[in-house]
């Protein structure tokens, strides 16, 4: 059965452009307006009214007003969400990969021990 939860579709979709990742990165460490963010990039306000649709939509971000300024700030739960996620993941693989090396360290002594005492 294939698991499907359309938030974390939306988390990684957005995340997914490397515009947006940068946007994001740079609301994480402080709020910003739509013109700070848009200021370092060649791209319409536009382009960048888009992008931050996305990362909204996928609760990234949350946006706010301050008299005619729109400002940006991260969602740090919706991040941490993700994280929780990717690591409840990489728990099942880092047991599989443990698992993996305790088999070969075994067929390793195995070996040794046929070519140190061939019969």
């Amino acid at each position: 059965m294939v698991e499907y939860n359309s938030k974390f579709d939306n988390i990684f979709a957005s995340l997914a452009d490397p515009t947006r990742r940068d946007i994001l990165r740079r609301v994480t460490k402080k709020e910003m307006s739509v013109k700070e963010i848009a200021r370092p990039y060649d791209i319409s306000f536009a382009g960048i009214s888009k992008h931050l649709m996305v990362l909204e939509k996928a609760k990234l971000i949350t946006k706010h007003r301050r008299g005619k300024e729109q400002l940006i700030i991260a969602n740090p739960g919706t991040i941490k969400s993700a994280d929780d996620y990717l690591r409840h993941y990489q728990e099942i693989w880092n047991k599989k990969f443990d698992r993996l090396d305790d088999l070969l360290k075994l067929e390793k002594e195995k070996i040794v021990k046929t070519l140190l005492n061939p019969e």
